[in-house]
């Protein structure tokens, strides 16, 4: 009898191993093949109305002028508040929970429960959500804040966990040399953790944004279906719509000049989508620090 040579699988698994990576790369071609058939069909559809009138113009009932200005602004506006509720929130959670947590306690451990299971929470149940307390219980409407505070509490799961993964990513030496030094706990989160941290946060955080721009049903739900608004945002509480909301507002309509008008505002979002992409991938080589 034949004894098999050490470090040497069987034929049959070597096949299966061949096999099962063809088909993985067979699935990716598949998956890439769709998503260059659905940009074309895009770019050759909105490159006609890909112009500044597209993002001077208002939303209108006739498509030679219809636009998306207050469905861009009302972007901005939403974006910048929800960055600026979630980021520092989910930064300090993240702090907390991995250099203060007690991880014996039943509060602590009741929080990271929470946290995991909200990231994998539909999008349309934070609408509900947003509608029930923001729109309705709040009295805030279909504004700004009502919609901003709905997609933070979509994407603060995210950027907590995010943020505890590049924490746990330094070197437990860097930390302890610190403390060693004579550092505060405070001082040594402050100059030592949260520099080297940067990288891993912002890229998460960046992305979580890009997660909530290109969100429409919990927008629909919070807005009470008022899509069509022809002005800008003025203020927080002002009643506004974003990109994603035209959008689909445009592929509603029935004439086809409409959906020409809808592809140039895909184009527009992609666009804003892979700058932000961009921006993650920048600040992560600019800071990354090999250990």
């Amino acid at each position: 009898m034949s004894t098999p040579v050490l470090g040497r699988a069987p034929s049959r698994e070597r096949w299966n191993g061949r096999l099962f990576q063809a088909v993985l790369l067979a699935c990716l071609g598949v998956g890439i093949l769709v998503l260059a058939v659905l940009l074309y069909d895009v770019v050759t559809t909105g490159a006609g109305r890909f112009n500044l009138d597209l993002v001077r113009n208002m939303p209108s009932g006739r498509p030679l002028r219809a636009g998306i200005q207050s469905a861009m602004l009302g972007t901005i506006w939403v974006i910048v508040l929800v960055a600026a509720m979630t980021v520092p929130l989910g930064v300090a959670t993240a702090v907390y929970l991995e250099e203060y947590a007690d991880p014996a306690r039943w509060w602590n451990r009741l929080i990271e429960l929470n946290i995991q299971n909200l990231a994998a929470v539909p999008s349309v149940v934070y609408g509900i959500l947003g509608l029930a307390v923001f729109n309705r219980a709040l009295g805030f409407g279909g504004s700004v804040l009502a919609v901003a505070l709905t997609l933070s509490l979509l994407v603060l799961p995210i950027i907590i966990i995010s943020c505890r993964e590049a924490i746990r990513a330094i070197p437990t030496s860097i930390k302890e040399g610190s403390l060693a030094l004579g550092a505060t706990r405070l001082q040594t989160v402050w100059r030592s953790i949260l520099p080297n941290a940067i990288p891993g946060t912002a890229t998460g955080a960046i992305l979580a944004l890009s997660r909530a721009i290109g969100e429409a049903a919990p927008v629909l739900l919070v807005a009470g279906g008022l899509v069509f608004i022809t002005f800008n945002p003025e203020g927080v509480l002002s009643q506004t719509t974003v990109l994603p909301v035209q959008i689909f507002n445009y592929v509603s309509r029935p004439q086809e000049e409409f959906r020409v008008v809808a592809a140039a505002a895909i184009l527009v979002l992609l666009l804003i989508l892979l700058a932000m992409n961009s921006l993650a991938i920048f600040i992560r080589n600019r800071f990354h620090r090999p250990w």
